[in-house]
């Protein structure tokens, strides 16, 4: 991952006066106890299966990741130039920390891990994918999911 000081300052003072969304609604709510939580992770690293379409510069919509999927099947089509995918490619659990879930689960230190995973593509402006929230938010209630590890990369 690039760092904001080893930017070119063009770029650094883009990225430091992006304007930060505000929302009418503040959409957070007491959490379930560790115990109680089944987790699905929504990641904005660009993942998705291979086979599935890569994600373009600024894609709205998101991708599927089954909870039982193999590192070797997913595929990272992040456009960013500056994005470092060493640890992706080291160790999925850098950017998609599936078997750390697992293993939370098995101490009880949350209830269960969600059947299925959800990423977008990062930098897209967050008011574009308003669209697609509602819909991504009735899967995830259907799934049983009460709580949401966000994983921004």
């Amino acid at each position: 991952m690039a760092r904001l000081e080893s930017l070119p300052a063009s770029m650094r003072s883009h990225l430091a006066n992006l304007p930060c969304p505000t929302f009418e609604t503040t959409p957070f709510v007491k959490a379930p106890r560790g115990g109680e939580r089944r987790v699905a992770m929504i990641s904005t690293a660009g993942l998705h299966r291979r086979g599935d379409r890569p994600f373009s510069l600024g894609s709205e919509d998101y991708r599927v990741i089954p909870g039982d999927v193999k590192a070797n099947d997913l595929v990272m089509s992040h456009i960013s130039t500056n994005f470092d995918r060493t640890g992706f490619q080291k160790d999925l659990n850098v950017i998609f920390p599936i078997d750390r879930l697992g293993e939370m689960a098995k101490r009880g230190e949350i209830g269960s891990v969600a059947d299925f995973h959800y990423s977008f593509m990062g930098a897209t402006e967050p008011e574009k994918m308003k669209h697609v929230i509602h819909r991504l938010a009735a899967m995830l209630k259907k799934d049983g999911v009460n709580a949401v590890l966000l994983v921004p990369v």
